[in-house]
């Protein structure tokens, strides 16, 4: 009897140990935590930005264990600056940041980005399990305005009394689809009117892609109906205005002056700075001829003596 319960003693003191022995030899698991913020990232690609846009991330390390972590950033055509790896202790954690380029003059669009940390190590050994976080975000390429302006004739000579259609040439050099607000400047309106032209717009507002190719647009005058007898110079000040940097705070305007020469007439097709000119010329001429034929006659005159006794 006594043989029996010594057996069945050490039977259970052996199970013991085989089932106590895996248990306290198993290794540690590995776990991991990150989060993000912002979660969109804004970059400016205007000219004179730094076309750089940053997030920060925090990896948590919830065991009881040291971590050593490793970073991966995946970009949608994106270059990205990052850590590799790192270390986390036992219930801490790590900030890092994450720094991300867009490309000078992008168009604005949205695209995508995400983390992720995985356990590389713990307690300094390969984890049994593997242990990772991701965040997902989204970067956007901002909107930016730039425009500009030129005029197809900067100088017009024109009659009194003529319609001209002035051309000019709208650019929007931003990177998005844009609407243009067109017009004359007041100042210069008011002059030309004034002067005696007619101004008329036919369009205030036109939308422009952003592409190289311009936007035409017309400005319809018909000079004043007399000039009288000297010539005139005026200005016609054109602009055109971004409503999107308008509504954004900060307008973006750009002009372009052009200078139309009103030439002065006396009689039709008879300019009286020619005129005068060749009356001058005609008045010379006849002048001197006078004179030459004054000096002819005296030339030719027979003096006689007077008659004895008288």
């Amino acid at each position: 009897m006594l043989k029996r319960a010594l057996f069945l003693l050490a039977l259970y003191l052996c199970s013991v140990m085989i089932v106590a022995v895996p248990a306290s030899a198993q290794a540690p698991t590995a776990a991991i935590s990150l989060s993000c913020a912002p979660i969109s990232i804004n970059i400016e690609v205007k000219p004179g930005s730094t076309y750089n846009g940053f997030t920060t991330c925090t990896a948590s390390n919830p065991t009881t264990w040291q971590e050593k972590i490793s970073i991966l950033v995946t970009s949608d055509g994106l270059a990205t600056a990052a850590p590799g790896d790192m270390y986390i202790g036992a219930g801490a954690e790590v900030d890092f940041q994450i720094s991300v380029r867009a490309t000078p003059y992008m168009v604005m669009q949205s695209r995508t980005l995400s983390v992720s940390a995985t356990v590389q190590e713990i307690n300094s050994l390969p984890p049994p399990n593997v242990a990772s976080s991701q965040n997902n975000m989204i970067v956007n390429i901002m909107q930016y305005s730039l425009v500009q302006v030129e005029a197809v004739e900067p100088f017009v000579q024109l009659m009194p009394k003529k319609d001209k259609n002035f051309e000019f040439k709208v650019y929007n050099l931003g990177n998005q689809i844009d609407f243009m607000k067109v017009g004359i400047t007041e100042s210069s309106r008011e002059n030309l009117e004034e002067a005696g032209f007619t101004i008329n717009l036919p369009a205030v507002k036109v939308q422009i892609d952003a592409i190289p190719t311009a936007t035409k647009v017309r400005v319809m005058a018909r000079t004043p109906k007399t000039q009288g007898w000297s010539d005139a110079y005026h200005v016609l000040d054109f602009y055109a205005e971004s409503e999107f940097a308008c509504n954004n705070g900060g307008c973006i305007r750009e002009s372009q002056m052009i200078t139309v020469y009103v030439r002065g007439v006396y009689l039709p097709g008879f300019e009286i700075v020619p005129a005068i000119s060749m009356i001058a010329l005609a008045a010379a001429v006849a002048g001197r001829r006078f004179v030459e034929e004054r000096e002819e006659d005296e030339e030719n005159v027979v003096w006689y003596e007077s008659a004895p006794g008288l």
